[in-house]
């Protein structure tokens, strides 16, 4: 069988398939120019979010540190305060010790003067109460009042007819709060109705 003749494709499809190839290394061409772009692109926005994870992980460690320190400097008022949150009482009270001692060194004295170790001692007291209202410390002394059991504690009832039942009669020692709360209840004795007769109650 003998050789079909060749037959050549025409200049103008050569041309066509050469611009379809020159187009397809362009667009892949392109693609990676894109993707390389794309590429450079992502190393930026890394190295940008990488810097920034640095930046807050500095700021953690240096807010941790402070947070550290300003709880050690709590912890140290806070010891501080119990240690020491007294001390204007106490600065309140040296001058009532002193009066006291100077009152019991005049008593010692065989020639002292009765009337004087009475002034002194009323003087020393009005001390004592002025430094107990400084310090919002109120005197629960509830003679002639109605028993309150939250402030009152009741030692005895006593009949009595000239006054209401459960009246305070008696207070054997004064109660104290402080600030509102109380700090030790007075110690009382508590008016009841007198019992009448057998007879009466027939």
């Amino acid at each position: 069988m003998a050789d079909e003749p060749r037959t050549e494709q025409p200049e103008d499809e050569q041309e066509v398939e050469l611009q379809g190839e020159v187009l397809e290394a362009s667009s892949v061409e392109q693609e990676l120019d894109e993707a390389v772009e794309l590429e450079q692109d992502l190393s930026r926005l890394l190295e940008e979010a990488k810097s920034k994870a640095d930046e807050n992980w500095d700021q953690l460690i240096r807010a941790r540190a402070e947070l550290d320190n300003v709880r050690r400097r709590q912890q140290k008022e806070l010891e501080n305060a119990h240690k020491f949150g007294i001390e204007k009482f106490v600065r309140e009270l040296l001058p009532i010790k002193d009066s006291l001692e100077l009152g019991l060194t005049a008593a010692q004295d065989g020639s002292a003067d009765v009337t004087h170790l009475l002034q002194g001692t009323e003087m020393t007291l009005t001390l004592f109460a002025n430094a107990m209202e400084k310090f919002a410390i109120v005197e629960v002394n509830p003679a002639g009042e109605p028993f309150n059991p939250e402030f009152h504690q009741a030692m005895s009832m006593v009949p009595s007819p000239d006054v209401e039942p459960n009246t305070v009669i008696t207070v054997i020692q004064k109660g104290y709060t402080l600030n509102g709360r109380l700090v030790r209840p007075a110690m009382v004795m508590v008016s009841q109705a007198p019992v009448k007769p057998i007879d009466e109650q027939a």
